[in-house]
């Protein structure tokens, strides 16, 4: 049992393979590009494309400028999680001979800044923002679909009080898979070669599942191995309620309790109730024939939810900061937003085996000699 729980406990740390040894063993030997260097930046562009307009459509939302620094002192950069171990960049400004300077730090994602942009843009409520969002998160560990730079369609809407509920949060998510998809069949119109036998069709459909239901059907696995053996069954799932604590002591995965509500009663299941209006969209990647996060979002807390995930975490002193003084005294919209990964989805519609054939960035030698071996050639 204490093997069992150290397994899950590691599994909660952030993202990536872990070793080099074990990407070695995972990249698939039989990989083949769909498309040339060229046309596949072509068929990348036409799918941003099509998603930043259909977001705008189906969501009624507006791009937006968004900040790549931020003022440290202001709490608004993103943690991604609640246990510290990633941590953004942060430099001194030492602006007018240090008279009036600046302790800046690099966006790691822009999730509490867009809910406190959507104010300062005048949005009402069904309307919102999209960004075109880039970030660093330096304590990534870098495999194929995991890199230090990290681009998002990083999105916020208002909502009312009364659409603070599952129903409201899955159409929303239904919406954002219609675009996805519709996007990937898109790619394929003005590139054919995308579609072929080798690789099952992109589901149309997306199934919508509690992380405490997962639980109880793998009560034994880490997390990754559950969401590898749920994804046999349902190649494309919205994992609801990741964040809370589950049966077995731990939480689906680490969520900073700042931003999405993973702590809400929602829906009773099987006579037990559930918790959280937040979630991720995973896929089965038939290329890396692995598990595959497309994006994260949710309903964002309310002041009084927001006290209560604090609490839970150890982190009331949050509190103090300035993001989180604007939710506690009704300063900023209630609201729902998300991100979603912009290589990761390239990726996944473009069937490419690694995030550096469609984005570039650094890379270390070892990774692309073990990439190059398996003709998985990154962008440089």
């Amino acid at each position: 049992m204490a093997d069992a729980k150290t397994g899950k406990e590691a599994d909660l740390a952030g993202p990536g393979i872990g070793t080099y040894e074990e990407v070695e063993r995972i990249l698939p030997n039989d990989y083949e590009p769909l498309l040339p260097p060229r046309e596949r930046m072509r068929a990348l562009f036409a799918v941003k494309r099509y998603i930043e307009d259909n977001m705008a459509k189906e969501l009624n939302l507006d791009m937006v400028q968004v900040p790549l620094i931020v003022d440290r002192e202001s709490g608004v950069n993103d943690y991604l999680d609640r246990d510290g171990s990633r941590t953004p960049i942060e430099f001194h400004i030492s602006n007018d001979h240090d008279k009036n300077p600046i302790d800046a730090q690099i966006v790691q994602a822009a999730t509490k800044w867009k809910r406190v942009a959507l104010k300062q843009f005048g949005c009402k409520p069904g309307e919102g923002i999209n960004t075109d969002m880039r970030a660093v998160r330096k304590d990534y560990f870098l495999d194929h679909d995991h890199s230090a730079y990290v681009d998002q369609w990083d999105w916020e809407k208002v909502i009312t009080e009364k659409e603070r509920n599952l129903d409201y949060l899955k159409d929303t998510v239904r919406k954002i898979w219609k675009i996805l998809y519709g996007a990937g069949k898109h790619a394929q119109e003005m590139y054919p070669e995308l579609k072929t036998a080798k690789y099952p069709d992109f589901p149309e459909e997306l199934t919508f599942l509690h992380a405490e239901q997962i639980l109880a059907e793998f009560p034994d696995l880490p997390r990754k191995q559950r969401e590898t053996q749920i994804l046999q069954k349902y190649p494309a799932i919205f994992i609801i309620g990741i964040g809370w604590t589950l049966d077995d002591g731990y939480p689906h995965e680490m969520r900073a309790a700042d931003y999405d509500d993973w702590v809400t009663e929602t829906v009773e299941v099987d006579g037990k109730m559930m918790h959280g209006l937040n979630g991720d969209i995973l896929v089965w990647n038939p290329v890396t024939r692995r598990r595959h996060e497309l994006t994260s979002m949710g309903i964002r807390v309310t002041k009084e939810t927001l006290k209560v995930q604090l609490k839970m975490t150890g982190q009331e002193d949050f509190l103090n900061l300035p993001y989180h003084q604007a939710i506690l005294n009704d300063e900023i919209p209630l609201s729902i937003g998300g991100g979603i990964g912009q290589s990761r989805t390239y990726m996944y519609l473009l069937r490419t085996a690694h995030l550096g054939e469609v984005s570039v960035t650094v890379w270390p030698r070892k990774l692309k000699e073990i990439c190059a071996a398996r003709n998985i050639h990154v962008l440089e």
